[in-house]
């Protein structure tokens, strides 16, 4: 099946996807509020592996390169993530600036001389960098110095990522999550050994009820199975260009989720910076495509 539409069922697939992307952040605020930072984020790519690898065959890639992806996702993207999200930056915030990812991918491509800088790429980048602009400006209890430098970094370790699986070629992306997660355990529980020390993760495994097991769960279950495996499901069946736009719902879920669920207040310049944020990764996203047509003009 290929078409420039998706169905109303698939779209609804594809909606629930970002939802639960979107609505993950609030799941990991709450989560953190019991586990500590780099003890939860092994927890969740230990369960993300088993036992999803008894059922889900391992890519026919190298072994390092399922090592390179788990270490940048698992210690360097969520890991990061989860330390920023404790008490320097909350959800909704987090959930936005996470996805600059998209142009620390475009920066890796350029410094690799895989591609080129495109005028609209450019200007989608700019658009994105004054909404981050904003932030930075209003520094405050909801987003600290540190918290936007750990959550960039996660940004930067996801590109990273990326990079190396799209050097990886086209590979099942569900068995890719799964299979990697592996390689993302050891070094976050050794870095949780040294950094956070067996006091804090006993406290914390001793605190964990059925909530925090839960949150746990669905960050493995919720958030990268069923996620990543619906994503993949819809990307095999429709063009990449179909169903990426509905990418651009996952702050608007984070921010509301936080809002509804947390009390985190949508002030004017949040709304402000997700605008140009957004934007920016909306222009880059379409504005090829809105190009291309406008230069084949009008069609009879």
């Amino acid at each position: 099946m290929s078409s420039d539409v998706l169905p109303a069922r698939h779209a609804l697939l594809a909606l629930l996807v970002v939802a639960v992307w979107g609505t993950n952040f609030v799941v990991i605020r709450a989560a953190l509020d019991t586990l500590p930072p780099l003890l939860f984020a092994a927890l969740r790519f230990a369960l993300a592996f088993l036992p999803a690898a008894l059922f889900v065959a391992r890519p026919g890639v190298p072994w390092r390169t399922l090592a390179a992806y788990g270490v940048l996702i698992g210690a360097g993207q969520f890991g990061l993530l989860f330390v920023a999200m404790r008490s320097d930056i909350t959800p909704g915030l987090a959930s936005l600036v996470i996805q600059t990812q998209v142009f620390f991918t475009i920066g890796l491509a350029l410094a690799l001389g895989r591609e080129r800088m495109k005028p609209v790429q450019l200007g989608a980048l700019l658009l994105a960098a004054s909404g981050l602009a904003i932030i930075a400006w209003h520094l405050d209890a909801s987003v600290t110095p540190l918290g936007l430098a750990l959550t960039l970094a996660a940004a930067l370790a996801w590109a990273a990522g990326n990079t190396v699986a799209q050097r990886a070629g086209k590979v099942p992306i569900l068995g890719f999550m799964v299979w990697s997660s592996l390689f993302a355990v050891p070094p976050l529980l050794v870095l949780s050994l040294w950094l956070e020390g067996p006091g804090a993760i006993a406290q914390g495994l001793s605190r964990a009820g059925w909530g925090t097991a839960l949150a746990v769960l669905w960050q493995s279950a919720g958030n990268t199975l069923f996620g990543y495996g619906a994503w993949a499901w819809l990307l095999a069946r429709y063009p990449a260009a179909t169903v990426s736009p509905m990418a651009l719902l996952v702050p608007v879920f984070g921010m509301g989720a936080s809002a509804v669920m947390l009390g985190e207040p949508l002030l004017g310049w949040k709304l402000a910076a997700a605008v140009l944020v957004m934007g920016g990764l909306a222009l880059n996203l379409l504005g090829p495509r809105v190009f291309r047509g406008a230069a084949r003009g009008p069609t009879s």
